[in-house]
Order: structure tokens, then sequence, then C-alpha cells
């Protein structure tokens, strides 16, 4: 059964946790890796060097988007191709994220908690809260 009262506040928490992670994500690779490394790596793994840019930028935006409520969900969405993605590069490195090269558990925790997001809504103190379809009303005769 789930808390009315308090599910809010656990979306609330979900949805700042999620923001947060895609934030630091983002400034990752901006920061640490740098783009052009981050290009290379992404040129290793077989896939192309250009989306360096797209990727960051989704991660830094969508999780602001994420983190302060705007849309939340229906980005959590947009985003899972990028987690799913990072989901496929890391499986043959193993479990352990700690592997060398990084194991595939975390991003499909990630992958696993934005699906969660974009079900259960943005919750408590979102900005601009997607809408969801409404509700269906039974048919009178």
């Amino acid at each position: 059964m789930i808390d009315t009262r308090l599910a809010p506040y656990g979306a609330l928490a979900l949805r700042v946790a999620l923001g947060v992670m895609f934030i630091a994500h983002a400034y990752l690779k901006i920061a640490i890796f740098t783009p052009a490394g981050f290009a290379g790596f992404l040129g290793q793994v077989g896939l192309p060097a250009f989306l360096a840019w797209p990727i960051i930028l989704a991660e830094l935006l969508g999780g602001l988007a994420i983190l302060v409520g705007f849309h939340g969900r229906v980005v959590s969405i947009l985003l899972l191709p990028i987690l799913l993605g990072a989901l496929a590069v890391h499986a043959p490195n193993g479990w352990v994220f700690n592997a060398p090269n990084g194991g595939w558990e975390y991003p499909a925790f990630l992958a696993l908690t934005a699906l969660a997001h974009g079900l259960i809504g943005d919750g408590a103190l979102a900005l601009k809260p997607a809408r969801t379809a409404p509700a269906a009303r039974p048919v009178t005769a």
C-alpha cells in the first residue's frame, strides 16, 4: 500500500537524487574527462565521437530539469536511451562498477531509477510537473 501523505516526498527524494546524478555525470565529462576525452572514449567503444556534446548537454540540462521538477518525469524517460547506452557499454566489464572500465550495476540501477521516476511522477515541490492523462471516466448508459 502507498502512503499517500508521504509518497510525494519520496518522489521528491528520488527526483533530487536522479537530477544531481545527471548533473554530476555531465560535470565529470566536462571537467575531468574533458569533452575531447569523452569523445575519444565513445570512439573506442564503437560509438560516434560527435555524440559527446549531445550526451553531455542532455545530462546537464536534463539533470537540471529533473532536479527542479520541470517536466522531470518526461525528461527521465527521454534520458533512458543514454542510460541504456551506458549499460550496454559497461555490460562486458562485469557486475561491479569499480571493475576496470566500470561494471554494469550502476547504469542498470540508474536506468531503473529513471523509469521509476517516469512512472511515479515528480512529487512535492516540482516547478512544473508533467501532466498525466486524465483518468478514464466510466461510461454511463
